[in-house]
């Protein structure tokens, strides 16, 4: 096909409803109506003499012919998006651009960030603290550093497993001693326990002790992410279930304290990136120190 005789504005309007599976979402990022998002997908549909989505009850779903356009739309698109960037901006490449999880961005990485900035005095390092997952465009990080309780696939993206992750009750010293023996995992039941964002994980950890579910309340506060959690725990406020890999200093410490030997496996962190082979330079090192700092910490838990 000649180069002037492709639908660049349906193929744009594609790429965008296929990447968010939404005809609105790709709307309101190109700044048009819904009514010509989904005029363009037909006009290109009826140019290619099949259909690029099915449309169901309130969403749509691509189509084997619609997942392979948009995986090299999406490679394509991204390669242009880059050299313009390139040209238009000459970015310096002494900036490495990291999107991090808020509570360990706060527990882990923050602490720890200092060691780079000596190690590699001449990157500065742009923390982009988001739950949500870039998506790698040009104007976004380069880098991710994930928390999966899975073996999660980011779509279109490399993950590499940093750190298998365990969970284990903590508390301040204070609180122990202040409190009733913590002799049998039951015990708890006359502590107050801090919950992360649900309750499933400190029914996880009852389960694995041996622990009947109805024996242990389900009550105690809901805190928004570990370091909250952290920070309540350090407080004498009730029991946490820590992260050992979070912990590990406040339990050297002695900041906290473990009081059984029961860890319950819970996720890992990863490394992700659109593509871990061709970072920049400056995300390379920026890469390869987090993962000699994550080996430290494994094996100081």
């Amino acid at each position: 096909m000649k180069r002037g005789r492709l639908p660049l504005t349906a193929l744009r309007s594609f790429e965008m409803a296929g990447r968010h599976l939404s005809f609105s979402r790709a709307a309101e990022e190109l700044y048009v109506s819904q009514a010509a998002i989904s005029r363009q997908i037909r006009e290109l549909e009826t140019f290619l003499h099949q259909p690029l989505f099915l449309r169901l009850h309130r969403r749509v779903e691509l189509t084997d012919a619609g997942r392979r356009l948009l995986d090299q739309l999406v490679r394509s698109f991204d390669d242009i998006d880059r050299v313009l960037s390139e040209l238009a901006t000459s970015p310096p490449q002494s900036v490495v651009r990291v999107s991090v999880e808020p509570s360990l961005a706060a527990v882990w990485l923050v602490p720890r960030l200092n060691r780079f900035r000596q190690l590699r005095p001449d990157i500065d390092v742009f923390l982009d603290v988001d739950p949500r997952l870039t998506e790698f465009r040009s104007d976004q990080p380069e880098l991710a550093l994930r928390f999966s309780q899975r073996a999660t696939s980011w779509p279109r993206s490399d993950a590499e497993r940093l750190a298998s992750t365990v969970d284990s009750p903590v508390l301040s010293p204070a609180l122990l001693a202040a409190g009733p023996p913590l002799e049998r995992p039951i015990d708890l039941r006359h502590y107050t326990l801090l919950h992360e964002e649900n309750r499933q994980s400190w029914a996880r950890w009852f389960e694995a002790a041996g622990v009947p579910a109805d024996a242990v309340p389900a009550r105690g506060p809901m805190l928004a992410d570990a370091s909250l959690s952290k920070q309540a725990a350090l407080l004498g406020h009730g029991v946490a279930l820590g992260d050992l890999l979070q912990i590990g200093e406040e339990l050297a410490s002695g900041a906290l304290v473990k009081p059984f030997d029961i860890d319950v496996a819970s996720g890992a962190y990863w490394l992700v990136a659109r593509n871990l082979r061709d970072l920049s330079e400056p995300a390379r090192a920026f890469a390869d120190w987090l993962r000699s700092e994550f080996a430290v910490t494994r094996r100081a838990a």
